[in-house]
């Protein structure tokens, strides 16, 4: 049978208002009561509503998260650094699928205001008109993961896209590659698709390389997408590069796949680099080298600084996380 704080309260001979009060930390005891309820908790292994607590104390100690759908890893690592923070300072999360761009989120929202929570992360996402004014109404802090939003001051986490890129056409540079093509994301992208073409751009531009436009294809950052990109330079360049930059691990993969269609071998014909290092990046072969985001860290950020928001009303600064390239298989030196 379910212990319940009635049943505290007869136990230790006070009213429920007083076990209540001593639960939430509030005053109005005295030192021998509150060790006598603490005890007869202790005695029947009664676990106080949440829920309860929140009413009390205004607060529900629970941060919401609002995730897309991704067919990779990305979002459960993400969340792993989420939990770990965020359970670290006392507080849980409930999660809440967004869907394929971003469908559900209103809905999301409002289920996020129905259950109390004390402040909303939002993974890989844009921050649209009406999700602004909800979540303005709901009048609770929010923190970006993984995005930006260059008309509201939402503080964010996440890596700088353009320098990334940036460093990853420099170093298929540095393996002497010169004809370069990219898989870029959609052109409309602000938040990753464009800055990842700019970071290429600039490479190119500063080793005087010229941009040759037909080497650029556009995807949506997924897999089928990376192959039909790949398959398209295969089909009216592949004379004219030695490598790939995809602006993602799915479409690099995409990329590999269509190669090994055309008897195309990689490395050695090809070099084909990533970006994300995701659990799969390492699991095909070859192994893909890629520029890695730091995912869970970003987690952990976002949480603790969305706890400092909320407990402390500290204003944030917006984090830019450090990438690294992670050097596998999937590029070769050209001699």
């Amino acid at each position: 049978m379910k212990i319940t704080i009635s049943d505290v309260a007869l136990k230790a001979g006070v009213s429920v208002a007083t076990v209540s009060r001593v639960v939430n930390n509030q005053v109005g005891y005295s030192e021998k009561t509150k060790e006598k309820v603490l005890k007869v908790i202790e005695e029947l292994n009664y676990t106080p509503n949440a829920i309860a607590r929140g009413l009390a104390s205004n607060s529900s100690s629970t941060i919401g998260v609002l995730v897309p759908y991704i067919p990779t890893n990305i979002v459960s690592t993400i969340i792993k650094g989420l939990e770990t923070s965020a359970s670290d300072k006392g507080y849980s999360i409930i999660i809440s699928n967004t869907g394929i761009d971003g469908e559900r989120t209103g809905k999301c929202l409002g289920l996020m205001s129905e259950k109390r929570v004390d402040g909303i992360i939002i993974v890989s996402e844009p921050i649209h008109d009406e999700y602004y004014k909800i979540l303005e109404l709901m009048n609770i802090p929010a923190i970006l993961v993984s995005t930006l939003s260059y008309k509201y001051e939402v503080p964010f986490v996440k890596v700088n896209d353009e320098k990334a890129a940036y460093d990853a056409v420099q170093y298929l540079i540095s393996k002497n590659h010169r004809n370069i093509a990219m898989i870029s994301g959609c052109e409309d992208d602000l938040i990753a698709g464009k800055p990842r073409l700019e970071g290429y751009i600039n490479a190119l531009t500063e080793n005087n390389i010229n941009i040759n436009k037909r080497l650029i294809k556009y995807g949506d950052f997924s897999y089928k997408s990376g192959k039909t990109c790949m398959e398209e330079l295969i089909s009216q360049e592949r004379n004219n590069f030695t490598a790939v930059f995809a602006a993602s691990d799915d479409m690099a993969i995409g990329a590999l796949k269509a190669a090994y269609y055309n008897n195309i071998k990689v490395p050695e014909d090809v070099s084909i680099m990533g970006y994300d290092n995701t659990q799969i990046s390492e699991m095909v072969t070859p192994a893909l080298t890629v520029i890695s985001q730091p995912f869970e860290e970003m987690g952990k950020v976002a949480a603790s600084n969305l706890i400092k928001i909320i407990e402390k009303s500290n204003v944030v600064k917006n984090t830019i996380l450090k990438h690294e390239i992670i050097e596998r298989e999937s590029v070769e030196k050209l001699i």
